[in-house]
């Protein structure tokens, strides 16, 4: 909550100064004739051990009393804090230490805290001095209080009032009591740019990440006055000049007004533009190691542009790169604009200068409380004892960003002190929650009462594996699953998933009778990677199918019991390959992921080959938006002389495939009346993403357009365009406490009569 540091060192600076106050006041003022020491004792002490005295001490029985000794017996004494007063008395030969203990904090509580947690709150101040069984030390809680009211205005609560209780107790205790008023946030009612005349100020504010009070500002919370938010808006509106050729751009001055009721912030801000300024040439001076011509591929100024401030900045930081490549860690580039204001042009100079060449003497993981350093280690292709290689760097911190574990990573480089050639690399992560419990119900008129759980942990006791239980119930489907992979079964990073489920299905039907499919079973698949992004799957499985019979049993799963029996084995084998480089997988908004997987019932007395493959890429388009591409291709086919087996069956419809189409609704229609899927099936869903407007640049909030095409078919039937369903509508994405959250309102465009809809659809899962 806030750093100890500016409260820690009040201790041992009041004991020095309290130490040369005793030594004026005490006996020891007067000098004392050496003598040997025939006994010691100590008076004052009430929960202090006395031992913790004696081995403070300078001296022992039999050893040469000095004055020395006494002054060097009290600053160690007092160096403890736990005394508030010590003084030495010689009586004769014996010395007698009298002390007056601090008093010991019995608690620390809070009332009326609202704003802050109260755990890390806690955590702060005893690692500040103040906490249960910790010494009382009233200018530490004075700090501490200073230090509170600091972190309330920096969340914009200007009312704020802290007031601290110490309650004595009993046996020299106290109890400690900060009272909180908090008040209500001051919020941002106004914000207004001054001096500009070539962008209008409704386009300068978009950029901001602060904002007046408006709809959704009680979500992002971005109408709350924070001074590092201001400069980096202010830096913001600067990189925007200044990418637009006003190199010269300026803040002039920036005014923040509080209301008398401490309720209201008014910011006005005066710029300076200047004028534009095209570049007319781009020059490197300095040491390019003999590639010049390397690095003036990476240049991103061109003669005749527009000069940006942002091309000069990735151009220096591209420079910088390649020379990591070549084990350059300290390189500098100096960038220097040649302004020549009468014309309004500029000639842009990059200076090299690549110091010395190292490697890397060890990498050091910190900041992982929870995850074993080896799972950070083996994601890291920069080897110890090696040359220094900035690509492999910004590859290994990518690998560790991709595992999920943490909320951030950082790679920081240190000189090894006395060897100029070497280099420690020190990766600091940040742990985060990587378990989730999931619990819900819900109730339709086809499934009536459905129930769901899951416990899932993607690191497991810190090894980085996955293990996961999930258990689903409805009127028709009964799912309960336990899962585990170890990504790192081998040392050469191949994976091994353990799967073993039990199934059980009674598919809708108008008819309403009592059967069912169970499938239990088990399969295990590893993961051979290819590259940094490819890696390759194959597996082999094991499944039993066991259709119970009823008079109303549908015609399909009653062709089924004819072919391959009431009760049939299959043993899957898999191979599939998967590619996925895109920004983020919760929040994507760039890259690209491909999938493509084959099942194949090669063994038992079900044979089948079943298809799968998908693509999704994302675009990033102006204005904070987003869009996002996601195709999808289903294939299934009996062999042997066999249809294709209906429990393998494709399905479309709802949440994933075509919204506002019933979960599973599309496709082939038993005679019965019921929804059976099919052999094959096509996905094709857009996405358009929008800011929600107050949310600044939040990712977690969005809003977005969609429009899907699909449908489901027979093994016998052909894939048409004209056969295929449509749907557009509108929905709100947000990264919520218990998952990502998707809610969807849309119209079916293209429709059959007897197809089922459903506008309002919701799930909790991934983009598409």
């Amino acid at each position: 909550m806030f750093p100890a540091s500016p409260i820690a060192p009040l201790r041992p600076v009041a004991a020095i100064v309290i130490a040369f106050a005793a030594l004026a006041a005490s006996p020891l003022a007067r000098a004392v004739t050496p003598f040997v020491l025939k006994d010691i004792r100590v008076e004052g002490l009430q929960r202090t051990d006395p031992g913790t005295v004696f081995a403070a001490l300078p001296f022992r029985i039999g050893d040469t009393y000095t004055d020395d000794k006494g002054a060097a017996a009290l600053r160690s004494l007092f160096a403890t804090g736990l005394f508030k007063d010590v003084r030495i008395e010689i009586e004769g030969a014996v010395a007698v230490v009298i002390v007056d203990e601090r008093s010991i904090i019995g608690t620390v509580s809070f009332v009326g805290l609202k704003e802050f947690d109260k755990d890390p709150l806690t955590k702060s101040l005893r690692e500040a001095g103040i906490g249960e069984g910790l010494p009382f030390d009233r200018a530490l809680v004075d700090r501490a209080e200073q230090e509170i009211k600091r972190q309330y205005l920096s969340r914009s609560l200007y009312g704020a009032e802290v007031v601290t209780t110490v309650t004595p107790l009993e046996r020299n205790r106290v109890n400690v009591t900060f009272t909180m008023t908090e008040g209500d946030a001051a919020k941002i009612m106004d914000i207004r740019i001054a001096g500009n005349k070539v962008f209008d100020e409704s386009t300068l504010l978009g950029l901001f990440e602060l904002t007046p009070s408006g709809w959704f500002t009680w979500y992002s919370k971005s109408d709350r006055y924070s001074r590092t938010k201001l400069n980096a808006d202010l830096e913001k509106l600067k990189a925007y000049y200044v990418n637009r050729g006003y190199l010269e751009f300026a803040v002039e001055s920036t005014q923040v007004t509080i209301s008398p009721d401490k309720q209201t912030i008014s910011i006005a801000i005066s710029v300076k533009e200047g004028q534009p300024y095209t570049v007319t040439s781009v020059r490197l001076e300095g040491d390019y190691l003999g590639k010049e011509k390397e690095f003036q591929a990476f240049v991103l100024l061109r003669p005749g542009q527009p000069y940006r401030g942002d091309a000069v900045t990735e151009t220096a930081k591209r420079f910088q790169d390649l020379f990591g490549l070549y084990g350059y860690a300290f390189a500098r580039i100096d960038t220097r604009p040649e302004i020549d204001r009468a014309s309004g042009q500029v000639a842009v100079v990059f200076t090299a200068e690549p110091a010395r060449r190292v490697y890397v003497r060890r990498i050091d993981v910190a900041g992982n409380t929870r995850t074993r350093d080896e799972v950070v280690r083996r994601e890291f292709r920069q080897l110890e004892g090696a040359w220094y290689d900035g690509g492999l760097i910004k590859l290994s911190k990518e690998r560790v960003d991709r595992l999920g574990f943490f909320k951030d990573v950082d790679v920081e480089t240190n000189e090894v002190v006395g060897s100029p050639d070497q280099v420690d690399l020190v990766v600091t992560v940040t742990e985060k929650p990587t378990g989730n419990l999931a619990v819900g119900a819900g109730y339709s008129n086809a499934e009536k009462l459905t129930f769901n759980a899951s416990v899932k942990q993607e690191n497991a006791f810190g090894s980085g594996n996955y293990l996961g239980f999930e258990v689903n119930s409805s009127k028709y489907n009964r799912t309960a699953v336990i899962s585990t992979v170890d990504p790192y079964f081998t040392v050469d990073g191949i994976s091994r998933a353990v799967d073993v489920f039990y199934r059980t299905s009674k598919p809708i039907n108008s008819l309403g009778d009592i059967y069912s499919l169970k499938t239990p079973g088990a399969s295990i698949r590893f993961g051979v990677p290819f590259s940094e992004y490819d890696t390759v799957f194959v597996g082999v499985g094991i499944e039993r199918t066991e259709i119970s019979a009823s008079a109303g049993i549908p015609l399909s799963y009653l062709n089924y019991r004819v072919l391959y029996g009431a009760n049939s084995n299959s043993f899957p084998v898999t191979v599939g390959w998967a590619r996925d480089a895109r920004d983020s997988v919760l929040v994507p908004t760039a890259g690209r992921y491909q999938r493509l997987n084959f099942e194949w019932g090669a063994v038992g007395e079900v044979r089948y080959l079943r298809t799968n493959a998908q693509y999704q890429e994302y675009w990033q388009l102006p204005l904070r938006m987003s869009f996002g591409l996601n195709a999808e291709l289903g294939l299934g086919k009996g062999l042997g002389g066999k249809p294709f087996p209906v429990f393998k069956n494709f399905y479309g419809g709802g949440l994933g495939t075509v919204r506002t189409f019933e979960q599973n609704s599309l496709g082939v229609v038993d005679p019965t009346g019921a929804y059976i899927g099919g052999a094959k099936r096509v996905n094709i869903n857009s996405e358009l993403y929008f800011p929600v407007p107050g949310t600044g640049n939040d990712k977690s909030l969005r809003i977005f357009a969609f429009a899907d095409a699909g449908n489901v078919w027979r093994e016998d039937e052909s894939i048409t365009a004209s056969s295929m369903r449509s749907s557009a509508g509108l929905g709100l994405s947000w990264i919520s406490p218990v998952g990502p959250l998707k809610l969807s309102y849309g119209k079916p465009l293209k429709v059959e009569r007897n197809d089922r809809i459903q506008r309002f659809q919701f799930q909790i899962g991934t983009a598409f």
